[in-house]
């Protein structure tokens, strides 16, 4: 069976357990795509301690297939920005926000990451809908910016 064989029986599984027990699809999605950098093997001092995905990779996970009415918040670096929000039209999203996670030391200072042109003190997570979400969303009650420590690889 090939691989794409495989992740589509997994998925349409994971689907038909969520109507049976949930009684319907997801409402909210959550995801933080393990993004692959320039190359395979990035220079300037950035090392990762996992796997990484490339775009298609990516984006022939189907998330569109796992929601009909719903939000989906999914991480994204920099460099993938414009690319993610392709990728969540194409899935069937429209971008309706985002948050902004502003990295922390232990000493409560901006905690600053690699990054090509400026060195990265954040990431941001699209928020996306699908379908009809008024009656899943309570509006206005937290703020588009987190303060929190970095810890670990992300």
């Amino acid at each position: 069976m090939s691989e794409n064989a495989t992740d589509n029986k997994m998925y349409n599984e994971l689907i038909a357990a969520q109507q049976k027990f949930g009684g319907r699809m997801f409402d909210v999605i959550t995801c933080d795509p393990p993004w692959q950098l320039s190359s395979a093997n990035p220079t300037r001092g950035v090392a990762i301690a996992y796997e990484t995905l490339n775009d298609r990779q990516i984006l022939n996970i189907p998330f569109g297939r796992l929601q009909k009415n719903g939000f989906l918040f999914i991480w994204v670096i920099n460099a993938k920005y414009k690319f993610a929000l392709e990728m969540m039209e194409e899935w069937g999203y429209e971008m309706v926000d985002e948050i902004t996670w502003v990295k922390q030391t232990v000493n409560g200072k901006i905690a600053k990451g690699h990054g090509y042109y400026l060195q990265h003190a954040k990431e941001t997570c699209l928020i996306g809908k699908k379908g009809k979400v008024d009656h899943l969303a309570h509006k206005n009650i937290a703020s588009d910016v987190i303060f929190s420590e970095r810890r670990g690889q992300s």
